[in-house]
């Protein structure tokens, strides 16, 4: 295995007896650079994971380690751009990438800010900037940063599809080019689907799938015809037309394809089963399993 950028073990955070809890039992790993896409229904504790690992909450039970330390301590080597994008409004888009560079002497790469940030009004005050391109400021501080994780909460909320295709594609070239460990949350799953290649799916404040996109997706298939006998896969959810049967299943054993006509889910296809469908049991493939998971196992 390799190491884990993060890692929850019975992870858990609550705001009150009012609210209850937005994550609880929460446990997984993420691997060392991978483009993770995590997904999950509104509330479902994507925005909490997130400031749990870059130590801006302290949990209320359980544990997270992220680059193999605490994240207060791992803190120097992460880069999180949250939904609201906060920045200074009174200085103008210079000052702040100068502030950038001022805050991370050591590892400040200007070169890949202006990737970013390049095509802004360079003497224009923050808050007289468009939601988009305040984005792009914001994106631009955490990768000038260079860090070895960036958390990115909804990044691409702001931009027009253009825009968001552009930096998405800067950043899948600097997790390549430099191993960076990226993990995105985001509504947009066809967005996801052909840039991330690891998964965490969130809901009632735990991980019901995580691992290998790929992994994941080949997991399961696509049943269609007249019979009904399931057995022994597991039925994610299904759905009747007259005679007709169309399951999503995750498959337990080879599926009988004299019976069936079988075909692969798209990632977005599988997601959208799965919210729809709670109950429907969990799966991490063994990359995605916490260490204290696997040893009991």
């Amino acid at each position: 295995m390799t190491g884990a950028a993060i890692e929850a073990n019975g992870l858990g955070m609550t705001y009150g007896r009012k609210r209850g809890w937005a994550l609880r039992d929460c446990s997984f790993r993420l691997p060392t650079g991978r483009i993770c896409a995590l997904v999950g229904p509104n509330g479902a504790g994507k925005s909490t994971l997130l400031s749990l690992a870059a130590g801006l909450l302290r949990p209320a039970e359980g544990s997270v380690r992220v680059l193999g330390s605490t994240p207060a301590e791992a803190r120097p080597r992460i880069a999180y751009v949250s939904q609201d994008k906060p920045l200074y409004p009174q200085l103008t888009v210079a000052d702040t990438l100068w502030a950038g560079a001022q805050l991370n002497p050591a590892s400040w790469d200007r070169a890949a800010a202006d990737r970013i940030a390049g095509v802004l009004p360079q003497d224009a005050k923050v808050r007289t900037l468009s939601g988009g391109q305040r984005t792009r400021l914001a994106l631009a501080l955490a990768l000038g940063k260079r860090p070895e994780l960036m958390l990115l909460d909804e990044p691409m909320a702001d931009l027009d599809p253009l825009a968001r295709h552009q930096l998405m594609g800067v950043l899948m070239a600097e997790a390549a080019e430099h191993g960076t460990t990226i993990v995105m949350s985001s509504h947009i799953l066809t967005e996801l689907e052909g840039a991330c290649d690891y998964l965490l799916l969130v809901d009632g404040g735990r991980v019901r799938l995580g691992g290998e996109s790929d992994d994941i997706v080949a997991a399961h298939s696509v049943l269609t015809g007249q019979a009904r006998d399931l057995a022994p896969h597991t039925v994610v959810e299904s759905r009747t037309t007259g005679r007709q049967l169309t399951a999503l299943v995750r498959r337990e054993g080879p599926v009988d394809d004299t019976a069936w006509d079988v075909k692969e889910p798209s990632l977005e296809e599988l997601l959208l089963a799965h919210l729809r469908s709670p109950e429907a049991p969990a799966l991490l493939t063994p990359s995605a399993h916490a260490r204290e998971e696997v040893a009991t196992a």
